[in-house]
């Protein structure tokens, strides 16, 4: 059996892992990510009762109950990198034993459900719409760093999206992975059904132009003409939405055996041209919405 050595695992003189500063036994097995740590009390005040609060940088967490149901709210700040540390140091909390740094014999599956902002880059989809991303597409190529990469991704639709879009070999290439299917069936009636591009920047990796040039000016419009045919019969899928965080959260879970998935309510139309910064009634009907979703969901 392999002892993790302290390098790899680094725990706080407290007992608690590195970044997040949680203890085992602050971590519920239902997780809601969020972006800004502002938004974990905006979550954290719908709950009955608190267990714990705990802040280290832009990882902010608390754990608590709602309706009989115990959670843990998280900050994760924006980009891959940062579910890189969120997702690993979760899992660590629920299948490592801190004790003697092994993996315990019993697997314990986490369910997340991130809960964020995007810009719908298809022009029927309107402000304050939510969109599920049943799969989502890595620009960041941070899933190639683990093995089994390409168990856990949909390879034709990779090819046929790199062939489509005539994807430049200076940039890493993208990934598709499926969010929880189960996760998808319990929350589609409350969501649009999307494809997220999960891009690791906000400005020229999602197509924004202010003083520099995206090196492909075009490949907006290729993003947005692709469509894929959907084997269970239902109209070629298509691309829907641009968020920064949603690729490495189902990549990394699926590698893991965790359920996990990503609901993001639209505050820009990127065909329109438009946009909104005062979204706070959306986002606490967003809230809302998952909070009463994850009580009905097991």
């Amino acid at each position: 059996m392999r002892i993790i050595p302290s390098s790899e695992l680094i725990i706080n003189a407290d007992g608690s892992i590195f970044h997040l500063h949680l203890r085992p036994e602050q971590l519920a097995d239902t997780v809601i990510l969020v972006g800004d740590p502002a938004r974990v009390g905006l979550v954290a005040s719908n709950f009955d009762t608190y267990d714990c609060r705990v802040e280290n940088r832009e990882f902010h967490c608390i754990t608590g109950w709602y309706e009989g149901k115990r959670m843990t709210v998280l900050s994760h700040g924006i980009g891959t990198d940062n579910i890189d540390i969120v997702v690993t140091e979760l899992d660590a909390l629920a299948n490592i034993d801190f004790t003697t740094r092994t993996v315990k014999p019993e697997h314990k599956q986490l369910t997340m459900l991130r809960l964020g902002t995007c810009g719908g880059i298809q022009p029927d989809l309107h402000i304050g719409e939510l969109i599920f991303s049943r799969t989502s597409i890595g620009f960041d190529g941070l899933l190639g760093f683990y093995e089994g990469r390409d168990a856990v991704c949909d390879l034709a639709m990779e090819e046929a999206f790199v062939r489509h879009t005539d994807w430049s070999d200076k940039l890493a290439r993208p990934y598709f992975v499926d969010a929880d299917p189960e996760l998808f069936e319990h929350f589609k009636a409350d969501t649009i059904e999307g494809i997220t591009i999960s891009a690791p920047g906000f400005y020229g990796p999602q197509g924004r132009c202010l003083r520099l040039r995206p090196a492909d000016p075009t490949l907006n419009d290729k993003i947005e003409s692709f469509r894929y045919p959907d084997i269970s019969g239902k109209p070629d899928r298509r691309i829907t939405n641009f968020e920064m965080e949603s690729s490495a959260l189902a990549g990394l879970s699926r590698l893991m055996g965790h359920r996990a998935a990503t609901i993001c309510m639209v505050i820009a139309q990127r065909v329109a041209h438009d946009a909104i910064t005062d979204y706070a009634p959306f986002v606490k009907k967003m809230i809302k919405t998952s909070l009463d979703g994850l009580i009905r969901f097991q």
